[in-house]
């Protein structure tokens, strides 16, 4: 993509296709872009710091392994044109992260890669071909004659290598000259241009100054094996940012729409508005969050809700964006659009984690720069070392000096792993928030669950009403549901649900308030009215009346309570257990009252439970435990949670009803299956083994590696494929997180 293009993205229509607003009235945007040219740990940087230097340019993340980056700006001060040519000018493109076109360059992109590496293969062939009688020949069986044509050879063939397959190592190099900084392609491109001057030299003066050794074979190759290395490299990148990928490709291009004639046209997706019937053929994603209102199908929703198997759809039934029609055609009405979707949020919350930056990555970031400077230091070392014997041999050992100390391997040991487990956990029904938290999860010895919602099943029914003699149970129910509809709460969702049921009449209500984790007030034509707890309503004399109970209560007095009968999830007790088997104390904190909470913790295997608790009661007993040095993990429903999710070390949100942008957790288990929560546990451990076993590698082989060039002891085409050979390793094991070990409540798998 051309300067010229970017302007075209200054239209805030356009714009708000790969961004959103972080404050009204719209004036600062979060856009996500991918960067094309980023290959280490220190382009990232280079990226970040052009971003930066724009005036109106907040802040920018970028991960150099998804090749994302995140920008906040403000439009009152700079647009999206400007960035990006600040982009430009550094020497990377920026392709907003939503758009088709994003795909399309991609895969040009790759082509012109390959092409690269083909011509180089080629080349290296042919080129070893002419170089290998030399290497078996006596000293007496080639003329003069004969050897000169064969370098002569070998030259011309190496020039569409420098020219055509390595020209991206210049331009990058050219452009940190031009900017002022350092990436990888800076020691790569002078390694190629001492290597072949020495060779040319050799060849046009095997009599002068630099010696009479050529080393077309060992440039031939080494180019090979790094775009060799670069090649699987981006495959296996892609691979790793697969689910966010797919994900963003889920939904249509254009779908089927009722228009005024009672016909259904072909339309592009963004043409459509709220209340517009459209008709998804099988094999189609649903195009947006709506309601079938005619046909029957079952739908696809692995990816959005971590649900495996199909769900049956009919009849007013809810769709939503991004699942797939797997049946028959079915008509919906759109009820949901854009940014409003759950699939929307789902994509902007995966996109975040994809450009955040664990310690780790972080700590590897910071020494990419250095490393690299390092390196010039080093092969000028390795030049000086031998530079008295040798003129020819001396610049080859900085030659391979700048090839081998490549920083790709140490920059891609933890942000390829975290992605890759990201990805496998979202197929899984698990969405990472934050990707520091994966690191915290190691750490926690102590998780406390909340009951209602977390550990039993969604479907709550209402047992038993007991009403004031003013009331009827009628009444009372139908005044709770009209309070209950502006919560998200299990026992909420109940009280509404029998409602419609009983086909309940309207009863108006205002300015309702929802204090979490107690109850819901709010002004009717009977007065101030209040739907909670029995310490809310200011009922603590009621607090024995059942087992789980809602109370409603008005100015004059208690109107009615609700009985519910809650059952355990069937999962919950193997998977307390399995916890518990790794050392971690398990805790239940409920505001039901305590009889029944210490029931339902005898049930489920837990020997800690505390019942009628308040927030503030959560609140105090999460800061005691962090005292007592306790690294605590809470898991809760992800809204009614909120403030003791953000104060616990790690927070999980359960539920597929979790409003996505509320939910104030670092991990969303969309299946809410509690057995989640102990293949996270397991999958976090077995990431961190993996950035460990790939920090050390990274290590390793630079000790190793770099005596051994400065020494001159490593020819270049070697230190080339031992470059490339890191770099997959450390790729290759990250993807060994993509597939989940068969017993998910083994504690220790590798």
């Amino acid at each position: 993509m051309n300067n010229t293009a970017y302007i075209g993205l200054d239209d805030t229509e356009e714009w708000a296709k790969f961004s959103h607003a972080l404050n009204q009235p719209q004036q600062v945007w979060e856009s996500h872009v991918v960067v094309d040219g980023m290959h280490c740990a220190a382009c990232a940087y280079n990226v970040e710091k052009a971003l930066s230097s724009v005036q109106g340019v907040m802040s920018a993340e970028v991960n150099a392994t998804s090749k994302r980056a995140r920008v906040t700006w403000s439009a009152e001060f700079t647009k999206p044109s400007e960035w990006m040519d600040a982009l430009t000018r550094a020497g990377y493109a920026a392709l907003p992260a939503s758009e088709i076109f994003n795909v399309d360059e991609r895969r040009k992109q790759q082509r012109l890669m390959l092409w690269r590496l083909v011509v180089a293969g080629f080349c290296m062939m042919q080129v070893m071909m002419y170089a290998y009688p030399a290497y078996i020949a006596d000293a007496n069986d080639m003329t003069a004659d004969v050897k000169n044509l064969l370098r002569w050879a070998s030259w011309v063939l190496t020039l569409p290598v420098i020219f055509f397959s390595a020209s991206p190592f210049f331009t990058n190099a050219l452009n940190d000259l031009k900017n002022r900084q350092i990436s990888m392609d800076l020691p790569v491109a002078l390694g190629i241009v001492i290597t072949f001057v020495v060779s040319s030299a050799g060849t046009f003066q095997p009599n002068g100054w630099w010696g009479t050794e050529v080393y077309f074979d060992s440039l031939t190759m080494f180019v090979f094996f790094l775009l060799t290395g670069r090649w699987l490299e981006l495959r296996m990148r892609d691979r790793t940012a697969g689910a966010l990928d797919v994900l963003m490709r889920r939904l249509p291009s254009t779908i089927e729409c009722l228009n005024k004639h009672g016909e259904f046209q072909r339309i592009a997706v963004n043409r459509l508005i709220v209340g517009d019937v459209v008709r998804v053929l099988p094999g189609e994603a649903f195009p947006a969050d709506g309601v079938v209102i005619e046909g029957v199908t079952s739908a696809d929703e692995a990816l959005l809700t971590g649900e495996s198997t199909p769900v049956a759809k009919t009849m007013g039934q809810e769709v939503i964006a991004g699942s797939f029609n797997l049946l028959s055609a079915v008509q919906m009405r759109v009820e949901k659009l854009g940014s409003t979707t759950r699939y929307a949020q789902i994509v902007t919350l995966m996109e975040r984690a994809s450009i955040e930056k664990p310690r780790l990555a972080l700590l590897a970031d910071r020494i990419a720069r250095p490393f690299l400077i390092g390196v010039l230091f080093a092969a000028a070392l390795a030049a000086s070392i031998l530079w008295s014997d040798d003129h020819g041999r001396a610049l080859m050992a900085a030659v391979a000096v700048l090839i081998v100390t490549c920083p790709c391997a140490l920059s891609l040991a933890t942000p390829a792993a975290m992605l890759t487990i990201s990805g496998a956990l979202a197929q899984k029904g698990v969405l990472v928030r934050k990707m520091q938290a994966l690191e915290a999860l190691t750490k926690v010895d102590t998780i406390v669950f909340d009951k209602t919602g977390t550990l039993t099943q969604d479907q709550l029914t209402i047992s038993a009403i007991q009403t004031h003699e003013s009331y009827s149970s009628e009444q009372a129910l139908n005044i709770a549901a009209q309070l209950a509809n502006y919560s998200l709460h299990p026992l909420s969702k109940a009280i509404v649900r029998t409602a419609q049921a009983q086909s309940a009449s309207d009863f108006d209500v205002r300015e309702v308030k929802e204090v979490a984790g107690a109850g819901i007030s709010a002004f009717s034509s009977i007065g101030p009215l209040k739907l909670g707890s029995s310490l809310f309503c200011g009922l603590e004399n009621l607090d024995r009346m059942a087992n789980s109970s809602v109370h409603l209560v008005s100015e004059q007095g208690w109107i009615a309570s609700f009985m519910f009968e809650e059952s355990m999830k069937k999962e919950v007790r193997v998977s307390i257990e399995a916890l518990q088997q790794q050392g971690i104390h398990v805790q239940l904190l409920s505001g039901d009252n305590a009889e029944s909470v210490e029931a339902f913790a005898k049930k489920a295997g837990i020997q800690h439970a505390i019942g009628a608790c308040s927030p503030q009661d959560k609140l105090m007993h999460m800061q005691q435990l962090q005292q007592q040095g306790h690294q605590v993990a809470m898991i809760g429903d992800g809204l009614n949670d909120g403030p003791i999710l953000a104060l616990a070390n790690v927070s999980i949100a359960m539920g597929q009803a979790v409003p996505l942008a509320q939910a104030q957790s670092d991990f969303v288990v969309m299946n809410n299956e509690v057995s989640m929560i102990v293949v996270l546990l397991n999958q976090a451990k077995r990431t961190m083994r993996i950035v460990k076993q790939n920090l050390m590698w990274a290590v390793i082989y630079n000790v190793i590696c770099v005596p051994l060039a400065i020494m001159g002891w490593l020819p270049a085409w070697l230190a080339g494929l031992g470059m490339a050979l890191s770099s997959l390793l450390v790729v290759g094991n990250a993807l060994r997180l993509s597939s989940f070990p068969s017993q998910i409540f083994a504690s220790e798998q590798g």
